[in-house]
């Protein structure tokens, strides 16, 4: 018979090795958005990267118990988890294409911050004042990065906020929808939802009629759909793939996992993000931007500490009485 501690020690360790991989996989997959940008359309890459992300889907959940895990007792919130991630991941590619790779993602780590806002009416938590001050500090930092003492502040950088935004609340429906959906099936409704949606976009824009809007982020959401030449096609591959199996590996870390002990693995992609900015753009952080960075990297390290605190004590106080 299994120790049941020994099993949550395993899950949650297995949930940590998915997260860290899946970050890197997920960093490179924005890496390869923002080298495709110029020439392609936002929704020809996400239909691209979503067929062959549903393929490797059907295949995860052929090997992994049959497709019968297809069904689902939650369908709407499936459809609504997948809506959530269709506009974190438009906004944060379209903040991609027109600033630092680096700093988009950094703002994009506002994220648990929005889960602690959101955690007050959704989860009927209460925050205290030292996770308040932790979000404020985090906030101050994506203003810092913004640079608002530059006369115009480029309204791609509130496109990580949105996508910070959306993302929460994708991961709070994820944690709900774990205790009775596999991470395959996440991951089919996911690309599923991708695959309608980026089609649909691509019949009522993709002829280019409102291309050339003089604005990088405009201009990768309104180009016309294109036949790839020769050499990006496998870039696009590298994205489907990218895609499929990343969004199977951060929905098995937080099925694995609790939130609070998963979460802080995601800011590897900071770091990672840095060196390939670098290394194939020749971009590289200011010194407010690595200001703003370490704002939002400590405040939001310090809510999920503070978080994982919490539940540590409230499982004490559970065990005692």
């Amino acid at each position: 018979m299994k120790n049941p501690v020994e099993s949550v020690e395993n899950d949650s360790l297995n949930g940590i090795y998915c997260i860290l991989i899946g970050m890197v996989v997920v960093t490179i997959q924005d890496s390869t958005v923002k080298w495709l940008s110029p020439d392609y359309s936002l929704h020809q890459i996400m239909f691209v990267r979503s067929c062959i992300g549903l393929l490797i889907a059907l295949f995860i959940i052929k090997f992994s118990g049959g497709f019968h895990l297809i069904k689902t007792q939650n369908l709407w919130l499936q459809l609504i988890r997948g809506g959530l991630l269709i506009i974190a991941n438009m906004a944060l590619f379209m903040a991609v294409a027109a600033m630092p790779i680096a700093e988009a993602i950094a703002i994009f780590f506002a994220a648990p911050l929005f889960i602690t806002i959101l955690s007050i009416p959704i989860l009927k938590e209460r925050v205290g004042p030292r996770r308040w001050i932790a979000v404020i500090v985090g906030l101050l930092g994506v203003i810092v990065m913004m640079n608002p003492t530059e006369k115009i502040v480029d309204w791609a950088a509130l496109l990580p906020l949105v996508a910070a935004l959306a993302y929460a609340l994708m991961q709070m429906l994820t944690r709900k929808l774990g205790a009775t959906d596999k991470a395959s099936t996440m991951t089919f409704y996911n690309q599923s939802t991708l695959v309608a949606v980026s089609l649909i976009i691509g019949v009522i824009i993709g002829d280019g009629k409102f291309s050339n809007m003089g604005h990088a982020s405009l201009d990768f959401l309104f180009r016309a759909w294109v036949i790839p030449d020769k050499d990006p096609l496998w870039i696009f591959m590298i994205f489907g793939i990218t895609s499929g199996f990343g969004s199977y590996l951060l929905s098995q870390a937080y099925r694995l996992g609790e939130a609070n002990l998963i979460a802080p693995f995601e800011y590897v992609s900071l770091p990672l993000s840095i060196l390939l900015g670098y290394l194939l753009w020749r971009d590289f952080p200011t010194s407010s931007g690595f200001a703003g960075m370490t704002l939002i990297l400590g405040a939001g390290l310090y809510v999920l500490y503070r978080e994982k605190t919490r539940s540590n004590n409230n499982f004490t106080h559970n065990q005692k009485t």
